[in-house]
């Protein structure tokens, strides 16, 4: 049985809704980790069907299931609207008030988190013979340093956190995703610096040529968008935005993730300028489509990463750099927050400085883009590194969102101020 395009949909969209109805109705689990955690179940049961029957069809069949590409769903066209989707409804109204701190941590912990995280595998790889370079891990640690607004927000949802700790978590992970695909550009820039030199051209290419084909795009399109009386074709307009300006820079060697970012940061902010001349029901028809893409994508994403599970398990010696990864994670996230709290005047809902970095280090969920930004490096990085990092982001976004995801209530309730409901 061969899988084209609309079967492999409407398989991934039968586990999706499978096992997300039997989670809202048995385990109550976060969305997010439940379609993981039964996709990595069903690709290990699909692995003992294999080794059991004979029949040639059913075996193909399995193979197709365990070799289904997060690349090819990820890079020809979906990337696009999942990082629009995870800019483009932000709405600054909400971060009044604690825009400082969102700042800070969306920018600063970001950038330092990715640097010290470099640092910590580049003193890995030297110790244990990787023969990664200080660039490839600096750009290792871009891909793993932003954290992921949509697991953020569905396990924070479960438990009573503070509001403003809750928005400051919130906030930091839908802003840090432009951060975190602008340095990836800087440090994957001077990766392929090594192998092709000329460090300001890549970056001139990389960086603000997609910045500009974005932004002038943006700016082409949004007076449509702002005039038209019909809520759908708003929608067609900001499809069509984003999805022109990734066609644009693909062409042009330009780079496509961050023209997505800066046409949805683009289009959140100058929706807020012109908010007055957008009737309501038109804002929330957008923001609901927006919102249902980015969950439908993502969980997709989250099957697809649980199916592979057992095929990442081949990789050479992926455990051993799984566990340096993780934790090299926690260290390098735990010291980035802590300087950028040296920047926070207060911190919020009454934790002390350390619960407040215990709870956010534990809190640092990783998803999709990392998953996606590992995947971009496979033309500039040689097969082995390549496979080095891809399996160590792999572990890092499944012990994130599994492990931590399930355990975040425990870490709460144990620093949580005193007189604060559970």
């Amino acid at each position: 049985m061969q899988l084209n395009y609309l079967g492999l949909y409407v398989l991934l969209m039968s586990i999706v809704v499978i096992f997300g109805f039997f989670n809202e109705k048995v385990t109550h689990l976060p969305n997010e980790i439940a379609l993981m955690l039964y996709s990595v179940l069903l690709g290990g049961v699909a692995v003992v069907i294999h080794s059991m029957v004979d029949n040639n069809e059913v075996q193909k069949f399995i193979t197709d299931i365990q070799t289904m590409s997060i690349e090819r769903f990820l890079l020809n066209g979906v990337l696009c609207f999942m990082l629009f989707a995870g800019s483009c409804h932000i709405k600054i109204s909400d971060f009044r008030g604690i825009g400082f701190p969102v700042a800070i941590l969306s920018i600063v912990c970001t950038t330092v988190g990715a640097i010290l995280y470099g640092a910590l595998f580049y003193g890995a790889s030297c110790l244990f013979h990787m023969g990664i370079s200080f660039y490839e891990c600096l750009m290792f640690g871009s891909i793993v340093a932003p954290t992921d607004p949509i697991a953020a927000t569905s396990i924070l949802s479960k438990f009573g956190l503070p509001e403003k700790t809750c928005i400051l978590i919130e906030g930091e992970s839908l802003f840090n995703d432009g951060v975190g695909v602008a340095l990836f550009a800087v440090f994957s820039g001077l990766v392929r610096a090594q192998r092709e030199g000329n460090f300001f051209e890549i970056m001139g290419r990389e960086l603000f040529g997609a910045i500009a084909v974005g932004a002038l795009i943006t700016f082409i399109l949004f007076p449509l968008f702002l005039n038209t009386e019909d809520a759908t074709r708003k929608i067609f307009i900001s499809t069509l935005t984003v999805s022109l300006s990734y066609v644009f820079c693909e062409h042009f060697g330009f780079s496509g993730a961050i023209a997505s970012v800066t046409c949805g940061i683009l289009f959140g902010s100058l929706r807020y300028v012109t908010s007055h001349h957008e009737k309501e029901e038109h804002s929330v028809t957008y923001d609901s489509f927006w919102e249902v893409v980015d969950a439908l994508l993502n969980s997709i994403l989250y099957v697809l990463m649980g199916l592979s599970m057992i095929r990442t398990f081949t990789i050479k010696h992926v455990l051993f750099n799984a566990v340096i990864a993780i934790a090299a994670n926690l260290i390098a996230r735990t010291a980035s927050l802590w300087i950028s709290s040296c920047f926070m005047r207060r911190i919020p809902d009454g934790f002390t400085r350390k619960g407040f970095i215990t709870l956010l280090t534990w809190g640092g969920l990783r998803g999709g883009l990392s998953i996606a930004l590992a995947m971009s490096t496979s033309s500039m990085l040689n097969e082995n590194i390549y496979y080095i990092i891809f399996g160590a982001t792999y572990a890092i976004v499944f012990f994130t969102t599994v492990v931590q995801g399930l355990s975040m209530k425990k870490v709460y309730d144990l620093i949580k101020p005193e007189g604060q409901d559970s």
